[in-house]
């Protein structure tokens, strides 16, 4: 538990700075500062569930220009433990990765592991789907396991329901369980002047809920050096799941970064972004990459079809990474149909794109053109005109002008 005296010293040389540079109404660019990076937003997160990003060495990440890796509290406990990762100076001495790492609360895992988990006031009992193991994952225990880590950015651990969820009164439960846990985590965090403690909104998709528990934390804000807007990504419709983000981010400081947890479509992230969130997450485009897909600005390409037999471009004739640079998407369709080291090339890739992604999107806001890009972006991947209601409806929140 950190000391009064460790509190202050975290308020007045905090390990977390953040600054917004420029702005297009409610989309910003903006610097946030870790002890070991000075990161660029809007960003995009990879997420190395286990102290590796499946596929990418730590060097690759560093090539690839990756800020910020996820880690994931509640598997790192259980292989290889936190007592080992604080043994070994945390976990970027672990796994050598010299920027930055988040680790999430363990909470998501309520979700995708419910079949496993007893949630109570305590905290969240899981059995392990290693060896059968108990683990009672309370707030206090979240952030002890994250403390020993040594991630850069922790998270709360908040009472996570599925998006899809149809019982009203779970929702309610979860609001304002996650805003009494908020007390819980910041008084067991005893490293605030090293580490930086976001707490997670909460309330499904209803208005009123999410804006109880915005106020709540908000309240809690001297402790709080970011906000993560959970609970989505889960299956809910693209209408409902916009509006949230619209009415956290507006609710939201200024002066702190903006967290969507579990965001990684590209169009998702450039319709946040003009929202003014700051920071995203997501295994899809690793994931996807295993299966053969490239991520290309008009979408996706599908490496497995036979249309890329005698296609001799690389992925994205735009692309400055190494597999764009060095194979045809003809040899990445031989390799996908037998080789595994295809998933390796395309996961090279998709985080590339990624990246440049979040990159782009920063320099058309400080370079004043930001409706111009998100015009681009939509002619490429809607040439026929069809883009969806629910993205033209979200950039009319954001003053965004369409073209189309």
């Amino acid at each position: 538990m950190a000391s009064v005296a460790d509190k202050e010293k975290a308020r007045s040389d905090p390990p977390l700075k953040f600054e917004v540079v420029a702005r297009y109404k409610r989309a910003r660019a903006s610097t946030l500062t870790l002890p070991r990076v000075a990161c660029c937003t809007p960003m995009f997160m990879p997420v190395g569930t286990q102290g590796t990003v499946k596929g990418l060495t730590s060097k690759q990440l560093e090539e690839l220009e990756c800020q910020i890796v996820l880690g994931n509290t509640y598997h790192l406990e259980l292989r290889p433990g936190s007592p080992l990762l604080a043994e070994m100076g945390g976990l970027h001495e672990f796994m050598n990765f010299k920027r930055g790492i988040l680790t999430d609360s363990g909470g998501f895992q309520m979700v995708s592991l419910l079949h496993l988990a007893d949630i109570t006031e305590e905290g969240v009992n899981f059995q392990s789907p290693v060896d059968g193991e108990k683990m009672l994952l309370t707030p206090e225990h979240s952030i002890q396991i994250q403390n020993r880590i040594g991630a850069d950015i922790i998270m709360a651990l908040d009472d996570v329901v599925s998006s899809v969820e149809v019982d009203e009164e779970r929702f309610k439960e979860a609001t304002y369980r996650t805003i009494r846990w908020i007390d819980r985590c910041i008084s067991a965090h005893s490293r605030p002047h090293e580490q930086s403690l976001f707490a997670i909104v909460q309330g499904g998709l209803d208005a009123d809920l999410r804006k109880i528990c915005l106020d709540g934390l908000k309240e809690r804000g001297d402790d709080l050096p970011g906000f993560a807007i959970g609970g989505l990504a889960g299956g809910e419709g693209k209408d409902g799941f916009w509006r949230v983000v619209a009415q956290c981010t507006a609710g939201l400081p200024e002066d702190k970064p903006r967290y969507v947890m579990g965001i990684g479509y590209p169009l998702d992230i450039v319709v946040c972004s003009a929202l003014g969130a700051d920071m995203y997450d997501c295994v899809y485009p690793t994931r996807t990459a295993r299966f053969g897909t490239a991520l290309v600005p008009e979408g996706v390409l599908k490496l497995k079809t036979n249309s890329m037999v005698k296609d001799f471009r690389p992925i994205d004739p735009e692309c400055d990474c190494m597999v764009c640079k060095t194979y045809t998407r003809a040899y990445l369709h031989h390799l996908v149909t037998k080789e595994g080291s295809a998933a390796l090339l395309v996961t090279y890739h998709n985080i590339r794109y990624m990246m440049r992604l979040g990159q782009d999107i920063r320099t058309s806001i400080i370079e004043g053109y930001f409706p111009k890009f998100v015009n681009d972006f939509l002619r490429r991947q809607f040439p026929k005109g069809d883009v969806p209601q629910w993205v033209r409806d979200a950039l009319e929140v954001a003053e965004v002008p369409l073209e189309m």
